[in-house]
């Protein structure tokens, strides 16, 4: 075991797959030890059906927690044996039934001290463990149910990622990448308009000389994201967040919340009462993202973006 003494962890897999292999190699043995005629993976399906009566393969993938396919290749390979037999459904002639056969049968009277025997033995290696397998095997099912093993990966791989990005004050160097980062996501999806010209063009005289500001987020030193908070002239909203644009290789590391978050951070300095936003609601992710921040819907006002369906505010702590 140096092997998995150096992986850690990292390497569950591949340590359950070898103790299952061990297991279920052991349990082909004693199923010829018994005289038996059954492999391992067949038993849960055979279990099934020789405690109730017959059933669909859907009903017993549903019971033993396999896939559809799974279980109608188990059931074909148990039928080439003479195990099983599949009959039409007589009240409803969509559907096939399985049931054992006389062979089948005959094979849940054999297996009875088999199962025994096998309960003995493992309850005799529980008894000699520190830990319960079978209550640690429940609590891991339970909380993969919850949340799975890859998205919890990808949730440590994206808080990783978070780490390396870098949220600085606009500096004319970002110009360019200002202008290109927020061309490439509008063009994607919809045209410019006039105002998105104007914003992009001229960001120090339309949003810094304004009152405003820009946050660009860097990864690597490149700036991959960027972000402005307008001050706007509107008795009812103070500033307004704005040409938010992530570059897609850069996704998936948080940077449009850690852009967000500036934004808001920056506008309680100043006293801001609020934020207001506008967008649309085909960008699902982004929509997503303001409703994390807090952001929320609000009733229509007069705007300067066609593709604007959806505006959004954000009241600030007093």
């Amino acid at each position: 075991m140096e092997f998995f003494n150096k992986t850690g962890k990292v390497a569950l897999g591949s340590r359950l797959r070898m103790l299952t292999e061990k297991i279920t190699e052991d349990a082909a043995q004693i199923y010829q030890l018994y005289n038996i005629e059954m492999q391992p993976k067949w038993f849960p399906v055979f279990y099934v059906l020789s405690v109730g009566e017959e059933k669909t393969i859907t009903a017993i993938a549903k019971e033993i927690g396999h896939s559809h396919p799974s279980v109608s290749k188990i059931i074909g390979e148990m039928g080439k044996k003479g195990l099983v037999v599949e009959k039409k459904d007589k009240t409803d002639g969509r559907r096939n039934m399985v049931s054992l056969t006389k062979k089948g049968l005959e094979i849940t009277v054999k297996i009875q001290d088999q199962l025994t025997d096998v309960n003995t033995a493992i309850e005799a290696i529980s008894a000699q463990t520190t830990y319960d397998l079978w209550k640690a095997m429940e609590e891991w099912e339970y909380l993969l149910e919850q949340q799975s093993l890859l998205s919890r990966v990808a949730e440590a791989h994206k808080k990783r990622e978070a780490g390396k990005v870098t949220i600085v004050d606009y500096q004319p160097k970002y110009k360019a990448a200002f202008k290109a980062l927020n061309e490439e996501w509008i063009a994607r999806w919809f045209k410019l308009e006039a105002a998105d010209h104007k914003s992009l063009d001229h960001p120090e005289e339309n949003i810094l000389k304004k009152g405003g500001h820009i946050f660009v987020a860097l990864y690597n030193d490149e700036p991959v994201g960027v972000c402005a908070l307008v001050k706007m002239d509107d008795p009812d909203y103070d500033y307004e967040l704005a040409k938010m644009a992530v570059s897609p290789k850069a996704q998936g590391k948080s940077i449009g919340f850690l852009l967000g978050q500036a934004i808001i951070a920056k506008a309680t300095a100043l006293g801001a009462r609020n934020i207001y936003l506008e967008s649309n609601t085909i960008l699902k992710p982004a929509i997503s993202l303001y409703n994390k921040l807090g952001f929320k819907k609000i009733a229509g006002r007069a705007t300067p973006y066609e593709r604007c369906n959806i505006q959004m505010e954000l009241i600030l702590p007093v």
